[in-house]
């Protein structure tokens, strides 16, 4: 029930009208990158395939659609044994994904096919979007661990649970999240706030006490009161009283606020001075992939990253436009006919027919040359060289030779039947990082990222250079 209430309306629509059954086929897709970034991270398969296993209606959900007045008795009977038919194809999460191509294709029932975009959307949308400003904001650390720490700033439960999750795909090495950890088996990482600090008479003695009860694991939060004038020597202190009596060495301390480069490189000197050239300086603080870079540049002397809101929110652009369009349908013999939906904005004019995706490897280094949108029966020989052009500026055209062809749409439903292989967010994550490793340095940059390729077979970008003619206003 979690769906636009006009998915409901054309279904109805289509059942009353003896269309429900009728063949299509839909692409989920994205027009931009987040933050104009050079690429995003599908992200939210598993969390997909777990709703389209587990799609019923209630007699609860008929008994409401029922007193709204506006569908057919029989739809409702429809509904009330319903079963999922569809094939479904989607990108593995982890994978690099780009602007225009098929992300998640879905094949089967009009009524069915149809009904499912809402949380298609919602789902892919949501991960995919959070997974993108983590790796992000990973890549600006530049191998300095990035903890993810915005449960407390999600927009709803499952945005903290589900993001936390994302975050991790995208490169976070843990979450303040604990039902994340029992869920996933992603780690829970924390230690103390300022109200442990402040219920103590003192910073000396709420530090001693916390050490007491967490020798191996003891970090500090020191920036209560004053980092260097009393969160720092006490820290100090009670490493000195406390700890390496027990033979342990503290963890680390944290700082939490003010100009953390600037606290990091005093705090750094302080306890190395002290003789605990081990102890690990963690930052907080609202940051974000610029702030974070600054302070690398800047050599602040953090060694990890704890970051909240701007991360599980992606406060700098919180929508990942992912949107649903019908691409094509079977007429009663079979055959597949191509739909396409025209604007004035050429980015919203979709790219008809059922499709796969391949991307270009090259065999030298590994690295991805481009992506190409193909009919979903085309083979790409990467025997041969083969030439790619840009869909817009056909003109603009490039052979690329000494390639591997690998096809990116998995097939995970088949007439209803999952078929999905599941795989554990640790695998994920992994995989992650290795396809990102295969895109250029400029595809990586934050500012002015070059543009990757995402090009169509001449088959493919015949059919639809002639469905535009075809629909051009005389």
């Amino acid at each position: 029930m979690l769906t636009d209430f006009y998915e409901f309306t054309m279904a109805n629509g289509m059942f009353v009208n003896g269309m429900k059954d009728k063949t299509v086929y839909f692409d989920m897709f994205f027009r931009q990158v987040p933050d104009d970034g050079g690429f995003a991270i599908m992200a939210g398969v598993e969390q997909l395939v777990e709703y389209l296993k587990s799609l019923e209606f209630y007699e609860e959900d008929i008994a409401y659609l029922s007193k709204k007045g506006v569908f057919d008795e029989q739809f409702l009977e429809y509904l009330r044994n319903f079963k999922f038919e569809c094939d479904v194809w989607a990108i593995p999460e982890g994978t690099p994904i780009f602007p225009g191509e098929p992300i998640v294709v879905v094949k089967g029932p009009a009524a069915q096919a149809q009904f499912v975009e809402t949380m298609l959307l919602l789902t892919i949308n949501h991960q995919s979007l959070i997974a993108t400003k983590a790796n992000r904001i990973v890549r600006a650390a530049e191998g300095r661990p990035v903890m993810e720490f915005g449960s407390r700033r999600a927009q709803g439960y499952n945005a903290a649970i589900y993001g936390a999750r994302a975050a991790y795909i995208g490169g976070c090495v843990g979450t303040a999240c604990s039902i994340v950890d029992e869920k996933y088996s992603i780690p829970a990482m924390g230690t103390m706030a300022h109200s442990w600090v402040q219920m103590f008479d003192s910073e000396y003695e709420a530090f001693k006490t916390y050490a007491q009860v967490y020798p191996d694991n003891c970090t500090l939060l020191v920036d209560t009161y004053n980092v260097l004038a009393s969160g720092i020597p006490n820290a100090i202190k009670v490493f000195n009283e406390v700890l390496l009596p027990l033979g342990k060495r503290p963890q680390g301390i944290r700082i939490d606020s003010g100009d953390i480069t600037y606290l990091s490189k005093r705090a750094r000197k302080m306890l190395d001075d002290a003789g605990f050239e081990d102890c690990s300086i963690v930052a907080s603080n609202s940051l974000d992939e610029y702030i974070i870079r600054d302070t690398v540049i800047q050599g602040a002397a953090i060694d990890s990253f704890g970051v909240g809101e701007r991360l599980i929110t992606s406060k700098s652009e919180p929508v990942f436009g992912g949107v649903y369009k019908i691409v094509a349908t079977e007429n009663d013999n079979g055959d597949i006919i191509p739909k396409i939906k025209i604007s004035e904005n050429v980015s919203k004019i979709t790219t008809p027919c059922f499709k796969q995706v391949y991307r270009l490897h090259s065999r030298e280094n590994n690295k991805a040359i481009a992506d190409v949108v193909t009919l979903h029966d085309e083979v790409i020989d990467d025997s041969r060289d083969y030439e790619i052009f840009d869909p817009q500026y056909t003109w603009k055209r490039k052979v690329v030779y000494d390639f591997y062809a690998r096809p990116l749409l998995e097939k995970i439903f088949d007439k209803g039947e999952c078929v999905y292989k599941s795989r554990n967010v640790h695998d994920i994550r992994k995989y992650c990082a290795e396809q990102i490793n295969t895109l250029w340095d400029e595809v990586l940059r934050f500012e002015n990222p070059h543009n990757y390729y995402v090009d169509l077979s001449q088959k493919l970008w015949d059919i639809k250079n002639d469905l535009l003619k075809k629909y051009s206003v005389k």
